[in-house]
Order: C-alpha cells, then sequence, then structure tokens
C-alpha cells in the first residue's frame, strides 16, 4: 500500500500544527488508502495532475476492425474506482485549480520564449527580430487609491495635496491622500468618492478592451509605414508585426494589457525583416498607435444592433447616457527585449527569459480579490451576498444593469459579471508568433502515449494499432466534477500540495547544476 502524502493524526490537535486529518475523515482516509483500487485510484490522480476538481466520466472505448466488422473492447470505467475515469479540468485560474494552472503557465511561458528566443519548432534567428515588451494600460474613470514610487523605489504619498482642505470633489468628499499604500494594502483601487467614478465607462471599457486591442493592431502598421517613409503597400511586402498579449486586472478592478511585439519579414516566416526596421522605430510606432487608438461606444453599439436586426433595419438610437470615447492610457510603457542577460534596471532593455516568466504568470490570475465569484452571477441577490469590497460588487451590478438596457445588450454582460465586464481571452497571439497550445498538448499528450507504450500501441487482436484497419469507437457519460468523496479530496489536495513543493524544489535545484 503506497502511503498518502498527508499528515494523519490520530486525535485532535489544537496546537500550532493543527489542520490534520481527524475523527470521521481520518477514518475514511485509511479505509481509502486500505482499498483494493487505491492504487488504481492514485494512478488516475497523477494522471490528471493532481486535479483539485477533476471530471468524472464513466463510458467505454471499443475497437472495430474495419475489414470483418468484429468489435472488442478496449476500456471500460466498469473497472475503475467508482466506475469513472478522472479527467483534470484544465482551469487555467490559480485560485480554481493550482495543478491545472501550473501547467496552463509552463505552457504559456514556453510558447512565449519560443518567439523570443527560439526552440519548439522556431529557429533561433528570431531572437536577433526588432521586438517590444510594450504595456498599453487604462484610462482613469475616477481618484483611486494608489501605490506609487520614485525614482529610486522609494514609497510616496498617494495623493498628497497641499490645499486638501480646499480640493474636495462635487459631493464634499476630501480626494486627497497622504498615506503610502504597499501591497496588499485593501485601500489599493478603491475610488476616493464612489458617486464620482465612472463604473459604467470602467465596465464598458473591460467589454470593448478586445476591439480597442483590434484597432491596435490595424493603426501599428500604419504608423509603421509613415515613420519609415513608405505606403503601406510597401510594408505589407516587407514586414509583419506579430505579437502575443496577456490580459492582467488592475487593483481597481481594470483591464490593461501587456504584449510582446516582434518583426518579421512578410515573405518569410520567422525571417528578420529589412535594416530599416529596427527596435526603435517599432517603439516608436506602438506609443503612436497605442495614443491614436479609441472607439466610441455608441457607433459599436449601434453597429452591433444592425447586424442584429438584419439589412435594412432603421439606424438604433443609442441611449447617450453610455456614450463614451474609450483610449487606452497614457502611460502606455515600451521597452526593447534582448535574448539574454540578467533584469536590469528600469528603463533598460528586458532579457527574453524575464519577459517569458512575468507575462506567463498573468495568464494565470484573475482580479487576485477576495470574495469574488468565479461564474456569472444570476441576479441581484447573488450580488449582494458576495463578500467582496463595495467597489467590486458596484462593478458587478454595473454589468447588470447594462445587461438588462437594451442598447447594451450586444455586449451581453450578464455572461461576465464575474469578470468585471471582461470577456476575452486572458492570452492571445497572432498565427505565426511561434508555436500553439494545441501543439504542446499534443506533444505532450505523444511524449505521455510512449512512455505507456515503449513497444508501441497494440489493438485488441494484439496488432500494431493502425486507424487505417481499426476504427476507434468511445461513449462517454459526464458523471460530475470534483473528488466523489471527503477523502479522496483531502488525499488529493495534500498530493498535489507535495506535488508542487518537489517542482519548485526541482526548479529551484535547476539553475545551480546548470
Amino acid at each position: 500500500m503506497t502511503t498518502p502524502a498527508l499528515a494523519l493524526a490520530p486525535e485532535p490537535d489544537t496546537g500550532p500544527g493543527a489542520g490534520a486529518i481527524t475523527g470521521d475523515l481520518l477514518t475514511e482516509v485509511l479505509q481509502l488508502a486500505a482499498s483494493d483500487q487505491f492504487r488504481r485510484w492514485e494512478s488516475q490522480l497523477q494522471g490528471t495532475g493532481h486535479c483539485s476538481a477533476p471530471i468524472r466520466l464513466a463510458g467505454r472505448v471499443e475497437a472495430i476492425d474495419r475489414a470483418t466488422g468484429h468489435a472488442r473492447p478496449m476500456y471500460d470505467t466498469a473497472a475503475e474506482p467508482g466506475g469513472v475515469l478522472l479527467v483534470a479540468c484544465g482551469n487555467r485560474r490559480e485560485h480554481v485549480c493550482p495543478s491545472c494552472s501550473q501547467v496552463y503557465k509552463r505552457d504559456a511561458r514556453q510558447l512565449i520564449r519560443a518567439g523570443l528566443t527560439g526552440g519548439k519548432g522556431i529557429p533561433g534567428t528570431v531572437a536577433g527580430h526588432p521586438c517590444v515588451f510594450a504595456t498599453l494600460t487604462a484610462p482613469s474613470f475616477g481618484p483611486v487609491h494608489a501605490a506609487r514610487t520614485g525614482r529610486r523605489g522609494q514609497l510616496l504619498p498617494c495623493r498628497p495635496r497641499r490645499d486638501y482642505r480646499h480640493r474636495r470633489c462635487p459631493h464634499g468628499r476630501d480626494i486627497s491622500c497622504p498615506r503610502t499604500h504597499r501591497d496588499g494594502d485593501p485601500l489599493l483601487g478603491q475610488p476616493l468618492c464612489p458617486r464620482c467614478y465612472d463604473y459604467t465607462g470602467h465596465v464598458l471599457f473591460n467589454a470593448l478592451a478586445p476591439e480597442l486591442w483590434r484597432r491596435f493592431t490595424i493603426y501599428l502598421p500604419r504608423r509603421l509605414a509613415a515613420l519609415a517613409g513608405i505606403t503601406r503597400t510597401q510594408l505589407r511586402d516587407e514586414t509583419r508585426a506579430r505579437f502575443v498579449k496577456v490580459a492582467e486586472y488592475q487593483a481597481r478592478g481594470i483591464i490593461h494589457y501587456h504584449a510582446v511585439i516582434r518583426l518579421d519579414h512578410a515573405r518569410g516566416e520567422h525571417q528578420p525583416p529589412p535594416p530599416r526596421y529596427d527596435t526603435a522605430l517599432l517603439a516608436e510606432a506602438i506609443g503612436q498607435a497605442a495614443a491614436a487608438v479609441s472607439c466610441d461606444t455608441v457607433a459599436v453599439l449601434a453597429a452591433a444592433i444592425r447586424r442584429a436586426r438584419g439589412p435594412g433595419a432603421a439606424d438604433p438610437v443609442i441611449d447617450p447616457g453610455l456614450g463614451r470615447i474609450l483610449r487606452f492610457g497614457t502611460q502606455a510603457d515600451t521597452r526593447p527585449i534582448r535574448a539574454t542577460g540578467d533584469l536590469p534596471a528600469t528603463g533598460q532593455a528586458l532579457p527574453a527569459p524575464a519577459v517569458a516568466n512575468y507575462i506567463a504568470k498573468y495568464a494565470t490570475k484573475a482580479t487576485g480579490t477576495p470574495g469574488m465569484p468565479d461564474r456569472p452571477l444570476r441576479g441581484p441577490a447573488a450580488i449582494n451576498a458576495l463578500r467582496c469590497t463595495a467597489h467590486y460588487k458596484q462593478l458587478i451590478t454595473t454589468c447588470w444593469d447594462l445587461a438588462r438596457h437594451p442598447d447594451a445588450a450586444p455586449l451581453a454582460l450578464n455572461r461576465w459579471t464575474h469578470m468585471l465586464g471582461y470577456g476575452g481571452h486572458f492570452l492571445t497571439k497572432s498565427r505565426a508568433y511561434s508555436v500553439t497550445f494545441g501543439q504542446l498538448r499534443n506533444a505532450r499528450t505523444d511524449y505521455q502515449r510512449t512512455q505507456r507504450h515503449p513497444e508501441g500501441e497494440k489493438d485488441p487482436w494484439g496488432r500494431d494499432l493502425d486507424h487505417r484497419t481499426v476504427l476507434i469507437e468511445a461513449t462517454w457519460a459526464y458523471t460530475g466534477t470534483g473528488h466523489a468523496t471527503t477523502a479522496e479530496r483531502a488525499l488529493a489536495l495534500a498530493a498535489a500540495a507535495r506535488a508542487r513543493e518537489h517542482h519548485q524544489a526541482a526548479a529551484d535545484y535547476a539553475p545551480r547544476t546548470a
């Protein structure tokens, strides 16, 4: 019997080591560990990567000989513990499933690094292409508490005002703050006057941030052509911009983008562009494009309603209260990326590995605020029951109210209340930037299949598995999500924590042995 990786105690412990399993749960855990099917359950758990909320499937796999029509079973969940097969949930959010999010984060890191330094089928010559790390922030929708630092990294007061007694908002609230806020301060991102804060504009920016990015990708080649002194047609024949970007929530609950943008030759994949296109030119074009792009919410909503009504419909009249001209914030930042090196001081070129790690980290993050839901909310009662801050609760309420507004209906904000209106993907890339998540997953699946069948996979007749001669037919039924018993969940969480510790120890040790 395999010893479970969990601290077991015969009696309750109220000291510093409290948290050990006791009582009825201890009995269940011991019964599970002593059962005949424990090894198979443990093997399934390892197969999911120690997922904390695996999907339970019931079904079977059959092989049908194409020549004779005879069918033979290859796999049946009836022989598995509980009659189910455990499959990883695949959730990318770290707070929902740490194990699956780690897989997603590692894949994201490989995807980003391949486009910076090569690998995974991408030539190493891409490391010499013009490449920039860009941050596109959101505009202000009202004064909020913020952590400010000086040039030397020292903390500065949040919103100092010498004449703060006379600097009040129209509602009579003091909008100054002499405090210095550190990371984790619950005041960070909270508005100084909730009545002054433009919650509608905030939610609309989150909802239309993907549209702003789409327009940015259109403006960028135009700015490149203007700066290079050539026509857009000539630019399309000489170079193309490739990118990978990730969305991150700021403390105030609004989206901003981190992106790696690289220039390639237009006529050859992963070939360097002509010498006239350097990193400085790319950085300047990014800054100009980010400053120029805008989105009129009235025009976007009207166009969406016209498409829904069909040709010949009258032009809709949009509520002026929804009218906003959305732009990126003025704090856009662009920094060149170099292939190797340690993280330099502010303002210097960034090393490719550090950029890949930084972007991959945010690919598994959500808002990071306690009490936020993981799924869409279904009404005001569910919103009032939340235990998040009043600021986030008001953002969710605004999403719900806008979803019921007929002019904002095309945004379907009721589906994105838990995301504060943002419905886009958190990590996206242009097709030719590097490998895809699908290619990385397929490579991992092929490797695991090779490990399980070192001499090649066989069909039920003992022949090499060949889909030209054998048809594989699978029938699956969903039976639930999560571990079936409390004992299974307790052991799974402990095993997942131990696996993460081992992985982190290996990662910490690897640089010293390199």
